[in-house]
């Protein structure tokens, strides 16, 4: 009877804190980034959908943040193509470009919205210019050091005939988070970066492929691959 006494407190309880945890860590929005890369095989590409979270906590001074991995699109051959979660910011690393690429995208193709309104739009637009991530290759995906940094306009580097296509965003919907396990749930967060990029989660290996692409210094640079 002691127990049945405490069953009721207890259950509201626990209702109580993982509500206040799924309020404060809920997605805003999501969005998946695709990139396509012309070929003289025919058009290569690939996608990663990300998470932004909005700071809904009780302590001042939080940020937005996101969740999700970089896209790396395989040319085949041994070639690749990478899209980090950085921007360059007139020389400087800008991590907080990927929070806020869906939203800035859909801006520049003429819709008037504010962030609350990216995960009500639909259909993909392009990211080009000042929002394009920073694009990279690496001629050893195991190790960090044989990045290279790539132009948007000139994948030479890659082989005769391979141009980048086109990079999209699309707002797609949270889904029933956090049980977003696929299909009727929702689509997930994408996670394939660590394998094929074994080091992607060691700051000490992004660090020197940061550096590498033209940034010295930079606050947990494995979130230019990967944010957990």
């Amino acid at each position: 009877m002691k127990i049945l006494k405490w069953a009721g407190p207890v259950v509201l309880l626990v209702a109580i804190v993982v509500g206040d945890w799924i309020r404060t860590d809920r997605p805003a929005h999501k969005y998946r980034l695709t990139v396509e890369v012309d070929t003289p095989e025919g058009v290569k590409s690939a996608s990663s959908v990300v998470s932004v979270h909005p700071y809904r906590g009780y302590q001042p001074g939080g940020k937005t943040t996101s969740r999700g991995d970089a896209v790396m699109v395989d040319l085949g051959g041994g070639k690749n193509l990478a899209a980090l979660m950085l921007h360059d910011d007139k020389g400087n690393a800008d991590f907080d470009g990927a929070n806020f690429v869906a939203m800035r995208a859909y801006q520049a193709a003429g819709r008037k919205i504010a962030f609350r309104d990216v995960g009500s739009q639909t259909g993909a637009v392009p990211v080009s210019g000042e929002l394009m991530p920073v694009l990279a290759s690496f001629s050893n995906p195991r190790d960090s050091s044989t990045i290279v940094r790539l132009k948007h306009d000139d994948l030479s580097p890659l082989g005769q005939g391979v141009k980048l296509r086109s990079v999209n965003v699309e707002a797609v919907p949270n889904g029933l988070w956090p049980l977003d396990f696929g299909g009727s749930l929702g689509q997930p967060v994408t996670r394939t970066i660590a394998a094929k990029l074994p080091w992607s989660e060691s700051d000490a290996d992004a660090a020197r492929a940061v550096q590498a692409v033209g940034f010295s210094e930079a606050f947990e640079p494995a979130r230019a691959f990967t944010r957990k």
